[in-house]
């Protein structure tokens, strides 16, 4: 039987990135729009709300197209799985790409489903919160290692559940309950971006929209929330297959020196930062 080719353009692994990381905004930053814009009925409903509904997000987006391309809808767990062997380089870029391109039309999505409700709330930086992350307490160190601790759980965590043997249909469920307990434990500090394109796609959706009222989109700390989660994640896939698999690669090396001498230099070259932060507290 002959293949539609129409079936062939839209079922690609490229496409499926699109749908799903679009998917994972629209309900991601959807729980984060109802519970911070006025006039919500789940306005204020707190932060267990929002590491549910991000969850959930995580669970339906796999659900949908998991079966079309493997839903990785972050570029962390992209690099994290070809680092780690079980996926090829030749389609990193690719993926990247259509995930950055769902979450910006996610985002859009959701500043047009919100539409009244900006102009009713006043906070410029509560509207930015809707789209991206940012610190509770800005130390670009701390900030920084808890993006890399967070994603190095989630891609160890999900390598982990993919070789454990579950009811059929059940491991998007588990993942998006990793995305919850990561949410609860250890998100309070950065908002867990855990991926570069959930903060990035919706950053820049937040600068190119009439939103009414809105502020800058916060570019110098933009950076935080891509490079943390891609150390986070590229560490989390070696370490599998190191600790997990018994094998230690050169990779495992190589990638574990580049963590660590980034971290240091991030670490030295903020450090008068890091004192004014404890003088003030």
């Amino acid at each position: 039987m002959a293949t539609d080719p129409k079936e062939e353009f839209f079922m690609t692994p490229f496409w499926g990135e699109v749908v799903g990381t679009m998917l994972l905004i629209i309900f991601g930053g959807g729980v984060c729009a109802a519970v911070s814009l006025k006039k919500s009925f789940a306005y204020q409903s707190g932060w267990i709300v929002i590491a549910f509904g991000w969850g959930f997000a995580v669970a339906i987006a796999a659900y949908a197209t998991g079966g079309i391309s493997g839903a990785h809808l972050n570029p962390a767990l992209t690099i994290g799985l070809a680092l780690q062997g079980s996926f090829p380089w030749a389609d990193v870029p690719m993926y990247i790409v259509g995930q950055i391109l769902g979450a910006l039309l996610g985002a859009i999505i959701v500043f047009l489903h919100y539409l009244p409700h900006w102009k009713v709330t006043d906070d410029p930086g509560t509207k930015l919160g809707v789209f991206s992350t940012g610190p509770a307490i800005p130390h670009t160190f701390a900030n920084v290692l808890s993006e890399v601790i967070g994603t190095f759980i989630l891609v160890l965590g999900i390598l982990a559940i993919g070789a454990n043997k579950f009811a059929d249909g059940v491991n998007p469920l588990i993942v998006g309950f990793l995305i919850v307990a990561i949410g609860l434990s250890l998100g309070g500090t950065t908002g867990y971006a855990i991926n570069p394109a959930r903060d990035l796609g919706p950053r820049i959706a937040h600068a190119i929209l009439p939103i009414p009222g809105k502020g800058p989109s916060n570019w110098k700390y933009a950076w935080v929330p891509v490079v943390g989660p891609i150390l986070g994640g590229a560490f989390g896939g070696v370490f599998y297959n190191a600790v997990f698999k018994a094998n230690v690669t050169p990779t495992f090396w190589i990638v574990s020196v580049i963590l660590v001498v980034v971290l240091l230099g991030i670490y030295f070259s903020t450090k008068n930062q890091t004192n004014a932060v404890n003088e003030s507290m």
